[in-house]
């Protein structure tokens, strides 16, 4: 789109010269560049004053009669301020459109979590997955759609209501895939029978993480940086000096001398070669004479050279068309679409900083609003609220013969009081409370009594559930998010909804809707002050009118036998600042500068599933239930390990969104997750809890996560995505970092108090604990009995224990060898226990073609990344970067132009690094289905099975 034809809504109608213009002015004569774009030249018409008798000032300020859509007919420049406020509108609005939009979809979910809350049998299972996925999906692209909105409005009211919903709405999608992984027994549910229903694409899958959790501590995570930079730059000194080793100067000279004459004799070579092949070609010229072509045998010849190599080029350019347009080749107008994606990028950081300027004047604006209301109408408020509680005063004394007992603070003061009751309802209450002393003496006989028979009734419940009376029951848990969400959608229909935009066309703050909130502030803080007043003038009123003294309130009895909360962590430093402990974990390398990565770096695909067992073609016999655990791993035995042509398997994806997960789920078959659920499932469970504390307080509580899968599978690069998506502290309590530090058992306890104290204080925060095993080791080789693994496990367990909902600290660990461990000891530390099996083809392609164009090398035709991905199976993602870092080197870099880039040369490298072979990930499948969530699944798809197995035997005999 030309910038002349650029649309202005809500623009004036008329354009004002920016400076007084004079009767000399090129512009009236028709000189200026108006005058020469347009075939005659623009009227001018002076702005006349007031008094039509006054003489015309020839200094005048001129505007042209032409309007902005007229100058567009003419063909008239637009002016760049006037562009870039219809830029602004156009982009305002849109916003605003999506906005309400996203509004229409709250409504419509809102309306749907009733009948979600209603129980469920569990033989209607699968419908209540279908459900929670469904919503989860509507959820995840609501979420989506108000970090868009509240990234980019202006407005700071508006932003403030749309902060509210974005983190209940995020809220409300971790409880959602909390209850879909109690529902589906699998951190992994399948989605893709509900987003082919729904005609979502895999994209509609990945989880957007809100832009502001970097933006607004971009200031607090730079001071960090810097003071971490500053004590490690302290240290450097001391570790980074490196010792060179010398050369004499004559060894020198004949390491010089030797590489100049070998490069000599390289380019001699290679002339005499060049000599020679021309020689050569002489002499068979000679031998054989010139071949004389007669004037229409040189035509012809010369004709086909020419069309074969016209029609090459029209094949070539319709091939390259094609590929094109199916996707399989990247557009030429690529550069179009970046500059077009700069420009966009542009007027976001423009319209961020304009929140920052808005932001400045909304504070400004409060302020100023609060301290005119607080003097204009304060007073009033004051006097009318002491006339309110003074009447209630009499009316109650009137009632009931004596004056009544003030609200305390904690109740409410004085508001409690004018709730909408009338005095006749404050003496009912009065008489009910001596009703109600009675009834608790004779209700605590009663609940004796009671207590003895619902344990008789418990035992009774359990002992039909047992025999299969009773069936289970599928139920969503109450919601924390709910009502914050409903609140704020309450909010933008009493509003905003109906709002005029055109009042504020600049983005401004309405200072109505400012000042109803100020006022409502400013009535609480004369309310605390009245009634300190009110409750002196009482003591007063009591003592002159009833003659007694103040009755002194009685606090509420505590329950015996029951402890309001948990025991609170004793400080062992009380008498040191967070500065000097920060800087201690720094010195001793409990603390580390993580590396910036990005989540979105992890790569991967949904891979390509096995089709389901009773579909398969050529098996040799039918699978026996025993088989299930490692068919649900993806394996597949030895009697049914017949080559099956690819003609006869299930249409799989190879590379894209396998539609396929429902099916084999139906097949009671379970998919192994991909790398592209393992970054949802960080993205979920670490990244979206750590970036807010209010979404972490709403939350399902998670305060621990283990990521089990083979080296290489970029475990390390998930923490350090973490720390980085959300700007966290990176602790290691590796058991190889703790080594000789803070020895003893006071010493680890120590550690343990100071990480988790400098870390609740300093969030978010991540707690990386390396090859995680360690702590819980079965039996402790001799190799790693010198540094004690597991001295710090139980003040580790005690200290995960005290972190609460709003304490954003997270407990990573990572291993690849969990079967060492004790698995009762690792799964009650670790909540969530993620598996990363070996990548599958999809993923291995993936990788291929991302790693080598992040080389700076655009894959070719010459280079079969198909092969590669099939050739690799085995490898991990760190095998396949160790690869390409060996074979693209930099002079293998320059040599791209002459010699492309071939598939063949990466194996010699793969074939020099050892790949995870079958054995070792069919161990860590085996221990996975040993967690208390594998067991559940395994359980519940037996159970499935030998209820089939029961229907098909009542089939046969029906049918006998």
């Amino acid at each position: 789109m030309s910038e002349g034809s650029l649309p202005h809504p809500g623009l004036p109608h008329t354009w004002r010269a920016p400076l007084p213009l004079t009767p000399e002015d090129p512009f009236l004569t028709g000189a200026s560049s108006l005058g020469r774009l347009s075939p005659n030249p623009p009227k001018v018409m002076p702005i006349l004053s007031a008094n039509p008798t006054a003489e015309p000032n020839p200094t005048l300020s001129l505007r042209p009669a032409h309007t902005p859509q007229k100058a567009r007919r003419l063909h008239l420049p637009t002016p760049p301020r006037l562009r870039a406020r219809g830029a602004r509108h156009l982009l305002s609005r849109a916003y605003q459109r999506l906005w309400e939009s996203s509004h229409v979809t709250l409504q419509e979910l809102l309306d749907q979590e009733q009948p979600l809350l209603e129980p469920v049998p569990d033989r209607e299972r699968q419908s209540f997955q279908y459900r929670l996925a469904s919503l989860y999906l509507h959820y995840l692209g609501l979420l989506r759609r108000f970090n868009t909105v509240y990234d980019q409005m202006v407005q700071p009211q508006k932003r403030r209501l749309l902060r509210r919903l974005l983190d209940g709405v995020a809220g409300r999608v971790l409880e959602l895939k909390d209850e879909l992984v109690r529902a589906d027994l699998c951190e992994n549910p399948c989605l893709d029978r509900v987003l082919q229903d729904l005609k979502l694409t895999p994209a509609d899958l990945e989880v957007p993480i809100p832009k502001y959790f970097l933006l607004e501590q971009s200031t607090a995570v730079r001071e960090r940086r810097l003071i971490l930079a500053e004590i490690l730059s302290r240290l450097e000194p001391e570790s980074s000096q490196k010792s060179f080793i010398g050369m004499h100067r004559t060894e020198a000279i004949l390491l010089v001398q030797k590489a100049e004459r070998a490069r000599q004799g390289r380019l001699r070579a290679t002339f005499m070669r060049e000599i020679r092949r021309d020689e050569e070609q002489d002499r068979r010229i000679r031998e054989d004479g010139w071949h004389k072509f007669s004037q229409c045998q040189a035509a012809i010849t010369i004709q086909k050279v020419w069309k074969g190599y016209l029609q090459r080029k029209r094949t070539q350019q319709d091939r390259r068309t094609e590929m094109e347009f199916i996707g399989m080749l990247p557009s030429p107008n690529q550069v179009e679409h970046l500059s077009i994606i700069s420009q966009a990028c542009l007027w976001e950081d423009v319209r961020r900083l304009r929140q920052v300027e808005k932001e400045e004047e909304f504070r400004a604006a409060m302020v100023k609003a609060h301290d005119s209301l607080a003097e204009t109408e304060g007073p009033d408020m004051k006097e009318k609220m002491k006339e309110q509680i003074r009447q209630w005063f009499i009316e109650c004394h009137d009632l009931t013969g004596r004056f009544p007992d003030y609200p305390d603070a904690s109740s409410g003061g004085s508001y409690s009081i004018f709730a909408d009751k009338t005095p006749e309802q404050v003496r009912m209450e009065l008489e009910m409370q001596v009703q109600e002393n009675k009834k608790k003496e004779q209700e605590k006989r009663k609940e004796k009594g009671k207590d003895e028979k619902k344990k008789k009734k418990k035992k009774g419940k359990e002992e039909k559930s047992k025999k299969g009376e009773v069936d289970a029951v599928l139920q969503v848990l109450p919601s924390k998010c709910i009502p914050m969400i409903s609140a704020g959608h309450e909010e933008y229909l009493n509003t905003w909804k109906n709002r005029c935009e055109s009042i504020h066309p600049s983005q401004n703050y309405d200072s109505e809707t400012l000042r109803e909130e100020k006022r409502k502030e400013v009535e609480l803080e004369i309310r605390i002050q009245v009634d300190e007043l009110m409750r002196q003038e009482l003591r007063n009123l009591r003592l002159v009118v009833d003659k007694e003294e103040e009755r002194p309130l009685r606090a509420p009895k505590k329950t015996p036998g029951k402890k309001s909360g948990k025991k609170k962590e004793k400080d062992l430093t009380p008498n040191r600042s967070v500065e000097s402990l920060y800087e201690e974990l720094v010195i001793s390398g409990l603390l580390r500068k993580s590396e910036s990565v990005a989540l979105k770096d992890y790569v991967g695909e949904t891979p390509p599933r096995m089709p389901a067992p009773s579909l398969w073609p050529g098996a040799k016999a039918p699978l026996s239930p025993t088989h299930w655990p490692r068919l649900a791993c993806g394996w597949l035995p030895d009697c049914h390990s017949e080559r099956v042509p690819l003609t006869q398997w299930l249409p799989i994806a190879t590379g894209d969104f396998l539609y396929l997960g429902s099916a084999l789920s139906l097949a009671k078959k379970l998919p192994m997750p991909s790398l592209f659920d393992i970054r949802q499932n960080v993205a979920l469970y670490a990244v979206l809890r750590l970036g807010s504390p209010d979404i972490h307080a709403m939350a399902p509580l998670i305060r621990s996560i283990l990521l089990v899968g083979p080296s290489g599978m970029g475990k390390k690069m998930l923490v350090k995505a973490v720390c980085t998506e959300t700007g966290a502290n990176l602790f290691d309590l590796s058991p190889d970092n703790l080594l000789g530090k803070y020895p003893g058992r006071n010493g680890a306890q120590m550690m343990v108090h100071i990480v988790f104290k400098v870390a609740r204080l300093l969030q978010p925060s991540v707690i990386w604990i390396g090859n995680a095993e360690k702590n819980f080791y079965k039996r402790i080789p001799k190799e790693d009995r010198e540094m004690d693994p597991k001295r710090i496990k139980k003040d580790l367990t005690k200290a995960l224990r005290l972190l609460t909902p709003g304490d954003r600290v997270m407990l990573i660990g990572t291993t690849s060898r969990p079967q060492l461990a004790d698995i009762r000891g690792l799964c009650r530390v670790y909540e969530r226990i993620l598996f990363m099996p070996r990548p599958d083809y999809a993923s291995r392609y993936v990788f291929w073609k991302r790693m080598i164009e992040a080389r700076g090398v655009q894959p070719t035709q010459h280079l079969d990344i198909s092969a590669l991905a099939k050739v690799s199976d085995g490898y991990t993602p760190g095998h396949i970067l160790q690869a390409i870092q060996s074979v693209l080197s930099e002079r293998r870099f320059l040599q791209l132009s002459k010699r492309p880039l071939v598939a063949s040369e990466f194996l010699g490298q793969l074939a020099k690094l050892d790949p995870v072979y079958r054995e070792e990930e069919e161990s860590l499948k085996d221990w996975y289905f040993k967690t208390p969530l594998g067991k559940k699944s395994m359980k519940h798809r037996m159970d499935q099975l030998e209820a089939e197995e029961a229907k098909l035997a009542k089939e046969k005999k029906k049918r006998k």
